[in-house]
């Protein structure tokens, strides 16, 4: 039988995450070759015309798209089959390190990055931490493919509600009534997505829609920056020049709007005080500066006691304020000010207390620098650097934390998912620059690690940590194994107490007896784990080993993880 005797044959291929088959047209032999490129081009009353898929990847082309992170299943295939020599595609073994990679090269490149899901199980998988980056505030274009818009009516396998799952957690979540809207929504979507307040952005589409005939399509310029209101600005610059003692919360606003060091100049010009905000997921102020002072706590009472001693607080890109356990008390005490400056809307309108402005951080900060005077205010004395920890066997976090941050280059970028061990973590590392640190806002696990692979993509000449718990590494561990196919060195610290030690935290401070199951998390070999991925690794035990082992695996050319051995205390939270 020859291959001729056909106009059209069905190739049966596989979804490498659910084994369904998909039947993909192949009308020439060359369509069933591997690394042969097809011409796609349609021909349409004698002229040429350009398919959805040509269309759509010139416009990815003009929006600086061209790097694209997914895990590809068989309605994914038509949009990544001939991938062009000038994209590059990120592979995750699963969604979920997919979704936190493009993450953390987002946070990297301060644009928005693409990511490519397969469909409802592949968007499912990727949830948790779709759900980071929409508290992080962080711009990216999730894609899934559909199933066949010719069949769709029968609910065929792999066809998803995919607008419905994505919805809660994204700006905007979409199906392109037409193929031909392809590349007019993945446009769309790219804008909205990095309009303030930042986010991800959903777009479903059918996988038979990038075969279809395209339509001209123009990128427009749009600008993603509005200003806050000038009379408000210099109405709280005429109260920050008056107040007796300020202080300034500073959150993750503040680097989304590319304004740390205005935010220094403003601190120092106005001589006051600066809190990160809780939980905050990006360093918004270098906390080696004498004027910063530490982070506020999650809980709203103690945060209030935190606040009392001074008159006027200025919130810089933050929410009034996050918490997480009940702990009732006054949003601020006594005759404290309290004053929000942010680009988000919604943040404004369901802040607990105090006044709020709306607009682009940046501009506010630097409208309130050319409005405020010089102060005559005293400086705040510095707050003291911590006493180095005693070295034992087992090693306390303290020293891990404190060894860590000896060892780290200034322009080090940290992604924290140390749960537990956080506080310690704030206490010794103290990132000085924009890009120094990274975390999730959402409390989940799993985004750090492949959250750093992103990172280090992102910004090569940048050394990247990853300051991990051993009950956390475990959620998104595949991350390590596109960390070595991908050349990118970073440095896995994994802080081993053996179990979920954060919970046990709050299991004693809830007054809980010890009768909770699945705390403990024994026979893990972590080191076998990475390297059965591609990378190499080591435990520590003893203290005297640990400053050399980090120096190694910082200097490595490759990734590498250090399992670090900790006393197994349970931290008392909120002390």
């Amino acid at each position: 039988m020859s291959l001729r005797t056909f106009p059209e044959l069905l190739v049966c291929r596989y979804s490498t995450s659910t084994l369904a088959p998909c039947y993909v047209a192949a009308r020439t032999p060359s369509d069933i070759l591997p690394g042969r490129a097809r011409v796609r081009t349609r021909m349409h009353k004698g002229v040429a015309m350009a398919t959805v898929r040509e269309v759509t990847m010139d416009l990815l082309r003009g929006l600086g798209m061209t790097t694209i992170f997914g895990n590809p299943g068989s309605t994914e295939l038509p949009f990544l089959r001939d991938l062009p020599e000038d994209f590059r595609y990120v592979l995750g073994l699963q969604e979920a390190p997919v979704l936190g990679m493009a993450e953390g090269y987002a946070r990297g490149t301060g644009r928005a990055a693409l990511v490519n899901l397969h469909t409802g199980p592949g968007l499912g998988n990727a949830m948790g931490n779709l759900v980071t980056a929409w508290h992080n505030k962080t711009p990216l274009v999730v894609t899934a493919g559909q199933q066949d818009r010719r069949h769709i009516a029968l609910e065929p396998l792999l066809t998803g509600k995919l607008v419905d799952l994505a919805r809660p957690y994204v700006k905007r979540s979409h199906e392109p009534y037409r193929a031909e809207d392809v590349p007019r929504e993945i446009h769309r979507a790219y804008h909205t997505a990095m309009q303030n307040p930042q986010g991800p952005v959903f777009v479903s589409i059918p996988m038979n829609d990038w075969d279809a005939e395209g339509e001209p399509f123009e990128a427009r310029e749009i600008s993603h920056r509005t200003s806050p209101d000038p009379e408000e600005l210099g109405r709280i610059a005429e109260l920050l020049a008056g107040a007796r003692r300020p202080a300034i919360v500073a959150g993750p606003g503040i680097e989304r709007a590319h304004a740390f060091y205005d935010a220094v100049a403003l601190a120092e010009k106005a001589r006051a005080e600066v809190w990160a905000a809780p939980n905050s997921p990006l360093g918004g102020f270098p906390q080696d500066h004498p004027l910063f002072v530490g982070y506020l706590v999650l809980a709203q009472k103690k945060l209030a006691e935190l606040l009392a001693p001074y008159d006027l607080v200025l919130v810089l890109g933050a929410q009034v304020f996050q918490y997480y356990p009940y702990m009732p008390g006054p949003v601020v005490e006594g005759e404290t000010r309290l004053i929000q400056i942010t680009d988000d809307p919604d943040e404004a309108n369901g802040a607990a207390a105090g006044t709020s402005v709306v607009g682009d951080v940046g501009l506010a900060i630097r409208g309130l620098l050319d409005a405020l005077p010089e102060s005559d205010r005293p400086s705040p004395a510095p707050r003291e650097r911590p006493r180095a920890p005693e070295a034992s066997v087992p090693m306390s976090v303290e020293y891990v934390m404190h060894t860590l941050a000896e060892v780290l280059p200034e322009d080090a970028m940290v992604a924290d998912e140390s749960a537990s061990s956080k506080a310690k973590l704030h206490k010794y590392i103290r990132p000085s620059r924009p890009g120094g640190y990274l975390t999730s806002a959402a409390g989940g696990l799993g985004y750090c690690l492949p959250a750093a692979v992103g990172l280090k993509l992102a910004n090569p000449e940048r050394p990247v940590v990853c300051v991990i718990g051993d009950g956390s590494v475990m959620y998104s561990v595949q991350a390590l194994w596109s960390a070595a196919q991908y050349g990118t060195n970073v440095l896995v610290v994994v802080i081993n107490n053996r179990g979920y030690s954060i919970l046990k935290g709050f299991r004693d401070a809830l007054g809980i007896p010890d009768t909770v199951p699945g705390l403990d998390l024994p026979d893990i070999d972590v080191v076998r784990v990475a390297e059965g991925l591609g990378v190499t690794g080591e435990t520590v035990e003893r203290p005297e080993a640990l400053k050399e082992t980090v120096e190694r695996g910082l200097n490595s050319n490759r990734p590498h993880l250090l399992n670090v051995i900790v006393d197994p205390a349970v931290p008392k939270l909120l002390s």
